[in-house]
């Protein structure tokens, strides 16, 4: 259930036995509340390896059905990523991943982690686990009609623009994937009010880790391998920013005071970014902003 990684940053936390008690909700199949859950949404956020070492996370999209789950061990995603998205290459052969599905309007939120291998345009999952998350810092969100176009690259490069910059900060949601080094894959869901993510340069960002269930199951695979991938959505235009490179967890009581409410900060220096226009034909209402966010410094 949990790796050392896990396991050392719990013990760090002294909530060992928190960690215990929320781990009994992972399970290694999925329930028929999971699927029914699944199958209503339209959108997908996934993460993996590039297969060169670095991560990355993306979000794939289709009309609600689009995600299947045709038994307990098995999602079939009937979409798979654009030629320009920094996983394409990844998910044209078997690798594993790490899922999410949130519904912005009921705040609810599913993770599944498995191995992807591509099928009929798509992909098929062998699930390896599933499980619920709370909806503390999840921004509520309205589906509304937008444009459909053809994905594009906008931008490629080693450190982030200055319109890139201002996007992470005045971003109240991002996608976080880790790995461990062992390999297996997590997806999971970064949120706050406006600049809760800082950019302290063009190639060094920051993010405070808020209180959340124990299982500390992205922190755990930065302690055994220090890399991760970023996904920055646009919610009104359908934008994705991708953000690939290092990070490691300061708990400083200095540094960790810097950001309101936070019990540790996340520290990351990037490496790559790809920003491709047009992915998703998705568009969302602004936010009506999580009760559970603390203020921003």
């Amino acid at each position: 259930m949990y790796h050392r990684g896990h396991r050392a940053v719990q013990r760090e936390a002294g909530v060992l036995d928190r960690a215990d008690h929320a781990g009994r909700a992972i399970r290694t199949s999925i329930p028929d509340v999971a699927a029914r859950f699944l199958a209503e949404r339209p959108v997908l956020f996934l993460g993996a390896d590039d297969g060169g070492g670095r991560l990355w996370a993306t979000s794939l999209t289709g009309e609600p059905g689009f995600l299947r789950v045709v038994d307990p061990r098995t999602v079939v995603v009937g979409a798979g990523p654009a030629a320009v998205d920094p996983l394409a290459a990844a998910l044209a052969g078997p690798t594993p991943v790490g899922m999410i599905a949130v519904d912005p309007v009921t705040r609810r939120r599913v993770r599944v982690n498995g191995v992807a291998r591509p099928e009929g345009g798509g992909l098929v999952v062998h699930v390896d686990r599933v499980f619920a998350n709370c909806p503390r810092h999840i921004q509520r969100r309205l589906p509304e009609p937008g444009p459909a176009g053809a994905p594009r690259v906008a931008d490629r490069g080693a450190a982030l623009t200055p319109g890139q910059r201002e996007r992470v900060r005045a971003a109240d949601t991002f996608f976080v994937t880790t790995a461990s080094d062992e390999g297996g894959v997590e997806t999971s869901h970064r949120g706050g009010n406006p600049g809760f993510a800082r950019v302290t340069s063009p190639t060094e960002l920051e993010w405070p880790d808020y209180a959340g269930n124990a299982m500390f199951l992205t922190l755990g695979n930065l302690a055994l391998r220090p890399v991760a991938g970023l996904l920055f959505p646009d919610w009104g235009t359908g934008t994705a920013l991708h953000v690939s490179g290092r990070a490691r967890v300061e708990t400083s009581p200095e540094r960790v005071a810097e950001h309101p409410g936070a019990e540790r900060v996340v520290l990351f220096t990037v490496t790559d970014v790809v920003e491709i226009a047009g992915p998703s034909p998705l568009r969302w209402s602004a936010p009506g902003y999580s009760r559970s966010n603390p203020p921003v410094a």
